[in-house]
C-alpha cells in the first residue's frame, strides 16, 4: 500500500531519512551498460556535485552517499529550524539559484521576490522540504541524461524509496549500509576504493587534515552545528571498514582487518551489528529503529504496526 511521503516526512517537521533513487526504463545512471558497452561513469560526478550544491541551498544536513551504477543512496537530515532563521533575501537568493528566469535580471527577480511575504514563506517550507530536495536533485540529471541519450521521458521511478531514521543506531546503521553499497556489490574490494561515496568524502578530508579523525561523527556536507553522533569519524570509518568484511566473508567484496573496538563501546556483537546494517535493506520498511520507538511512530502515523517491529524485537534479543 502507497502512503503520502508526508505521513513519515511532514513539512514543517526535522527528521533523518534513508532515501533511495532508482532508474527506470533499464537506464544506467553511471557505470558502463554490458550490453551497448558504453560507459556512463561520468554521470557519478554530476550526481555527487548536485548533491552538493544542493546541501548548500537546502536546510539539510547529508550524513551519507553512495552514487551505485543505477540508484543513489542518501542519508539526509532536514532541519527546518534552521530555515526558519533565514531572512526573505536569504530565501529568496537560495530559491533563485535552483529557478531563475534566465531573461530577467536575478537582481530584480530577488527584489521582487523577497518583497512577497506570503510567497517567501512557501519557498522556506520548500527549501527544508525532504520531497522537493530529491526533486531538485533528480530533474537535471534526466534532463542531461535524456540529452545525452538523445531521447524523452521518465529516468527515475516517479517514487523514491523513503526510510525515517528514529534513533542514533538506525543513522549509524543507514550511513554504513550506504556507505557499503559499492563494496556490497562487488564493485571494489575495500573502503578506499569507494568512489562517489561518503566514505571517500570522510577519507578525503582526514587525508588533508588528520585532526578530522578525531571530531565527532558530523554531516558530511550541508548544514553543520545542529546535532553530532556520539561515535569519532575514525571509529564510524573503521566501523564500516569491519562490517564490509563481517557481510560477505570469503568473497570478492571483502574487506580483511582484525575487529573493531567501536563494536564493544556500542555494546553490539559483530554479529548483532551485521544483522543491524542488512536489515535496512531487506528487514526494516518505512521506520528504522529499536522497538519502542517503531511503536511510537506506529502510534503516530495512525497504524497498528509497522513492519520491521519484529526485526527489532529480534534484534534487542541477540547476544551482545
Amino acid at each position: 500500500m502507497t502512503y503520502a511521503r508526508s505521513i513519515l516526512a511532514p513539512p514543517g517537521s526535522p527528521g533523518t531519512y534513508h532515501c533511495v533513487s532508482r532508474c527506470v526504463r533499464r537506464a544506467w545512471l553511471c557505470g558502463e551498460d554490458r550490453e551497448s558497452g558504453r560507459s556512463f561513469e561520468h554521470r557519478r560526478t554530476w550526481v555527487e556535485d548536485r548533491i552538493g550544491e544542493l546541501a548548500d541551498i537546502f536546510a539539510v544536513a547529508i550524513w551519507g552517499y553512495a552514487v551505485m551504477s543505477n540508484h543513489v543512496h542518501l542519508v539526509i537530515e532536514v532541519t527546518p529550524q534552521a530555515a526558519a532563521g533565514w531572512s526573505a533575501d536569504d530565501v529568496s537568493n537560495r530559491w533563485l539559484s535552483l529557478y531563475r528566469r534566465q531573461e530577467l535580471d536575478a537582481g530584480k527577480q530577488a527584489e521582487v521576490l523577497a518583497g512577497n511575504p506570503e510567497r517567501i514563506e512557501v519557498l522556506r517550507e520548500r527549501l527544508s522540504n525532504l520531497s522537493w530536495f530529491m526533486r531538485c536533485l533528480a530533474e537535471p540529471i534526466v534532463r542531461r541524461a535524456n540529452r545525452e541519450d538523445s531521447c524523452k521521458g521518465h529516468f527515475w521511478e516517479a517514487r523514491f524509496k523513503c526510510q525515517v531514521l528514529l534513533d542514533e543506531t538506525a543513522v549509524l546503521a543507514a550511513m554504513t549500509y550506504v556507505d557499503l553499497n559499492p563494496v556490497r556489490a562487488g564493485i571494489c574490494d575495500s573502503l578506499d576504493e569507494c568512489a562517489h561515496t561518503s566514505a571517500r568524502l570522510r577519507l578525503d578530508s582526514i587525508e588533508q587534515d588528520r585532526r578530522k579523525a578525531d571530531v565527532p561523527l558530523a554531516p558530511i556536507l550541508g548544514l553543520r552545528g545542529f546535532g553530532v553522533l556520539s561515535i569519532r569519524q575514525s571509529d564510524y570509518l573503521e566501523l564500516v571498514d569491519h562490517t564490509g568484511r563481517q557481510i560477505h566473508p570469503g568473497k570478492r567484496g571483502t574487506i580483511d582487518g582484525p575487529p573493531p573496538a567501536p563494536l564493544s563501546r556500542m555494546e553490539f556483537s559483530a554479529d548483532r551489528w551485521k544483522r543491524q546494517v542488512l536489515a535496512v535493506g531487506n528487514g526494516y520498511f518505512r521506520a528504522i529503529g529499536d522497538v519502542e520507538a517503531l511503536i511510537e511512530k506506529a502510534r503516530e502515523i495512525q497504524q497498528r504496526w509497522l513492519r520491521g517491529i519484529g526485526v527489532a524485537r529480534f534484534l534487542s534479543r541477540a547476544t551482545h
